[in-house]
């Protein structure tokens, strides 16, 4: 780490401590040359993850858009916005822990299926009913069926 000041490249660290957020280490530092301090962030570097849709595309991953859908899907429904934080959390965590730079549409939609139906299953059902494209009411039944049968 080279000195703001004087340009000298060792230095000794005289305090960490995390950001607020905790996701970052901020370090005071003295430039052992000049003697004068400055303040550095250390921070994990964030590996872009691509998502690849079915048609091919391929985006930036956007956590805002698993949200989304859940609040869409869990409308009116006695699930509160903390659970749904949480659950996008937990999923770009997992995501993120795989430590790959591209996912499919499909895997984000089954862990955001998987995760509702442990919470509500009216959501998880409205959920599927637009992932999943049902096309009529014979697929609609099939997967009531299929969460019954798992009861």
């Amino acid at each position: 780490m080279k000195c703001p000041y004087c340009g000298y490249t060792d230095s000794k660290v005289i305090d960490s401590r995390s950001t607020e957020d905790s996701r970052a280490i901020r370090r005071r530092r003295e430039c052992l040359g000049c003697k004068k301090r400055y303040t550095t962030y250390e921070k994990i570097e964030d590996l872009p993850i691509l998502v690849i849709k079915k048609n091919m595309d391929r985006e930036y991953f956007d956590r805002n858009k698993i949200l989304n859908g859940l609040i869409k899907a869990c409308q009116k429904r006695p699930v509160s916005r903390k659970q749904l934080e949480g659950i996008a959390d937990d999923i770009e965590k997992k995501i993120n822990n795989k430590m790959i730079t591209e996912i499919s549409s499909t895997d984000i939609g089954e862990l955001v299926m998987r995760s509702l139906k442990e919470i509500d299953e009216v959501s998880y059902v409205r959920f599927a009913s637009v992932y999943r494209q049902f096309k009529d009411i014979n697929t609609f039944m099939e997967e009531i069926r299929k969460l019954i049968s798992k009861e």
